[in-house]
């Protein structure tokens, strides 16, 4: 599956057939070993995570510890000011010489100005007709694998795209680019758009949620009878500023591409993403209901300028920056 989205499409839609979708920037929020979703209390999981959202992030956020994430938070990141959900990724440039350099992200087309981060988008059904179910207070999900080496096992709405300019949105991928990419590596996650109907976060954090049995969310496809329930579909995408590392000089001399996941993965095929639900009462279902197409008055705003000023401190101290001789927490990488 291909994105098509073009300067002549300012707004971004996911397909064409796309009636409504929010579509806004989420800036960051800290870079950490933190992952309340899969080592819940644990300060210091096993690889770093760039997080973005509301501040209420924290080692333990499991519903019985934190049952109101929005009643907690007191700010966020994303320009709709009702969304306190948390998102994260991290990726690293490993040089000839054996040693590491965080690859920054940057804002994508409209949201320049924003400190890394990602673009987030929620699409409700397709075809303009029936209705989804928001997500619920205490929802989480993962899609994704981070420890698949397999390209056979990566869904195929997990990707890459080399971005020749900063609107490039074709020719994905589900490994990591082979060559310099002219405006950095876009990562692309599209999570599952069905639902059971009744599990918040099973223990494996997927298996509560499916693709359509048949079809595409971009067709429509239909859920299948265990997960019967349409949810929106939630899209992230995260770019990532890889041109301070495209001198092919610094690259593997066996010409192998050199960037390499924070959790050790070379290959690109243990992509995937995390989500903590966070909106605040009932704001996104009345933005779902609404048909809201990028502009939405049913939600409140703030400016990109306002989010960049959401931070928290880490918890977890270490170098993460600079040229490091290992990834952070001492993580293996595959040769």
């Amino acid at each position: 599956m291909q994105l098509r989205l073009t300067l002549a499409v300012p707004l971004a839609l996911l397909t064409p057939q796309a009636l409504a979708l929010l579509r806004f920037s989420c800036s960051q929020l800290v870079v950490e070993r933190l992952d309340p979703l899969v080592n819940p209390g644990v300060e210091g999981s096993p690889h770093l995570h760039q997080i973005i959202g509301g501040n209420a992030f924290k080692p333990d956020m499991s519903p019985d510890t934190l049952p109101d994430i929005p009643s907690e938070a007191t700010c966020t990141t994303c320009t709709f000011a009702e969304d306190f959900s948390n998102y994260w990724a991290v990726m690293y440039f490993a040089a000839r010489n054996g040693t590491y350099h965080r690859v920054p992200q940057k804002g994508n087309v409209g949201f320049e100005a924003a400190n890394g981060g990602m673009t987030v988008y929620y699409t409700p059904v397709i075809s303009g007709t029936g209705q989804v179910t928001a997500f619920k207070p205490g929802f989480r999900m993962i899609v994704g694998n981070p420890t698949n080496r397999d390209e056979e096992s990566v869904p195929r709405q997990v990707t890459y795209t080399c971005l020749k300019d900063p609107n490039t949105r074709d020719g994905e991928t589900r490994d990591f680019p082979k060559e310099p990419c002219p405006a950095g590596i876009m990562v692309n996650v599209r999570f599952p758009t069905c639902w059971d109907g009744e599990t918040l976060d099973p223990p494996d954090h997927s298996s509560h949620v499916a693709y359509p049995a048949s079809g595409t969310f971009e067709t429509d496809g239909p859920c299948p009878a265990s997960h019967p329930v349409k949810i929106p579909q939630l899209f992230y995408e995260v770019v990532w500023d890889t041109t301070g590392f495209n001198d092919l000089n610094e690259w593997p001399e066996d010409g192998s591409q050199p960037f390499v996941w924070s959790f050790g993965d070379r290959t690109g095929y243990g992509n995937h993403g995390d989500y903590v639900f966070g909106w605040k009462g009932d704001a996104l279902q009345k933005a779902m209901d609404s048909n809201c197409n990028i502009d939405c008055p049913e939600l409140q705003s703030q400016s990109i300028e306002q989010g960049n000023q959401c931070t928290v401190e880490a918890v977890v101290d270490e170098e993460i920056d600079g040229w490091l001789t290992e990834l952070p927490g001492g993580m293996p990488v595959d040769m």
